[in-house]
């Protein structure tokens, strides 16, 4: 489904594209990082990957206080979200009436914030797009494809490798969903599913009180707490920004500044039941993006698809993890 369906323009402030062509583009220093694989794996945020990687690293001089690092640092990026259940229209229109598929979550961890141009660049540097372990063995033919405008590997508004060093803190965008599941993987963490990311947007928790939010902080929408059309910013915002609009366990901005990348394919219906197809696979974004212009495509229960190898202006992605792995 076309994102341009779901955008307006407006007169730009933030970092959009069209901002950015105004801005000269002065690019992020290269970071320091260590020869010692483990320093280097925390220096790179890669908490999961050393969590998990415990084994290779038991006999390393620093094994315990790194370890230990990470652990409180994975305690700090990433939030619980409880075990609960979700109602998720399978039509490509939320009419009364639609179809719908019930899923149950199990309880998971799920990132605060989306991931950054900054969390980004570590995998870029560490040459995430060569490591070929990282990709699914039928997309290595379309690597070639996922370059800057410099034609260097990284996402499709970076210049030679490089994020803006004024954007650091804002959300990587212009990645497919295989780079941001590439990362997900390279960090030793996972993407969510639709279910996991609308439960926790929902917080739909089984309790007496049947709470179904229609947005992460309640009922009624309000522009101060997430940045969409509406919020009259024309550009995506740092991702621990709208701090009214996070969710009970902390989580930000699951709605507006970017759309995010599940792990779930996209599968709906059209109003005489036909099967939805895309030219390529479809993977289900979520969540809404500075320009989305309609407020009912900007709920917590509101989904979309996108092509899986499209590398939008606006789409993000943040991380989820298995509590056991945790």
């Amino acid at each position: 489904m076309p994102m341009n369906l779901f955008t307006r323009k407006k007169e730009a402030s933030g970092s959009s594209p069209a901002v950015m062509k105004k801005r000269p583009f002065v690019p992020a220093e290269r970071p320091k990082l260590s020869n010692d694989p483990l320093v280097r794996a925390m220096q790179a945020r890669r908490f999961g990957a050393i969590l998990k990687g415990r084994a290779k690293w038991v006999d390393h001089p620093d094994f315990k206080k790194t370890y230990d690092a990470a652990q409180d640092l994975l305690d700090a990026y990433f939030a619980m979200t409880p075990e609960g259940y979700v109602s998720i229209v399978m039509s490509i229109f939320d009419e009364p009436g639609a179809p719908e598929r019930d899923v149950e979550t199990e309880p998971f961890l799920l990132a605060r914030y989306a991931v950054t141009n900054a969390d980004y660049q570590y995998f870029v540097d560490d040459d995430g797009y060569d490591n070929l372990e990282l990709w699914p063995e039928d997309i290595w033919p379309h690597l070639i494809d996922f370059k800057d405008i410099t034609e260097e590997p990284g996402p499709r508004l970076w210049e030679k490798g490089r994020h803006h060093r004024d954007l650091a803190d804002h959300p990587v965008v212009g990645v497919c969903y295989y780079e941001a599941a590439a990362y997900a993987k390279w960090a030793g963490y996972r993407l969510p599913t639709e279910a996991e990311w609308q439960m926790a947007a929902t917080w739909r928790i089984r309790s007496s009180a049947h709470v179904n939010r229609r947005y992460p902080w309640g009922d009624a929408l309000d522009s101060k707490f997430c940045n969409i059309w509406a919020a009259g910013l024309g550009g995506a915002m740092p991702v621990n920004a709208c701090p009214g609009g996070a969710a009970p366990n902390g989580v930000l901005q699951l709605i507006g500044n970017t759309w995010e990348w599940t792990d779930s394919d996209f599968e709906a219906v059209d109003r005489d039941g036909r099967p939805v197809m895309g030219d390529t696979l479809l993977k289900v974004i979520r969540g809404g993006a500075f320009d989305t212009y309609f407020p009912w495509q900007a709920v917590s229960n509101f989904r979309s698809g996108m092509g899986a190898v499209a590398r939008r202006h606006n789409v993000g992605f943040r991380c989820a993890i298995d509590i056991p792995e945790s």
